[in-house]
């Protein structure tokens, strides 16, 4: 689930293989209302399909040349981006 805050997007629950469905397109109409921070401090579990669902995000934004941040990624997502040698795509802000 996605609640916005302001500039944020903040996300709740689980991001993994059968939550990323419903939230691969749930960000890009929040960009083009001035959206720029997508906030994983309440994620409970994550797979590699929060990468991958991140990784689409930042490229959406990108499409519309608005720079999206990460904030709050939880420790398992930083180390799977290690393990699939996408860490540098994934810039985190902490707060």
């Amino acid at each position: 689930m996605i609640r916005r805050d302001g500039d944020s997007l903040i996300l709740e629950g689980a991001v993994n293989l059968d939550s990323v469905p419903a939230l691969v397109g749930a960000v890009e109409e929040h960009l083009r209302q001035g959206a720029s921070v997508v906030d994983f401090r309440n994620v409970t579990e994550v797979d590699s399909a929060a990468v991958a669902l991140a990784l689409e995000w930042l490229r959406q934004a990108a499409e519309t040349r608005t720079v999206l941040r990460l904030a709050n990624l939880p420790a398992a997502m930083q180390n799977l981006a290690k393990l699939y040698g996408v860490s540098e795509l994934l810039p985190s802000v902490s707060g």
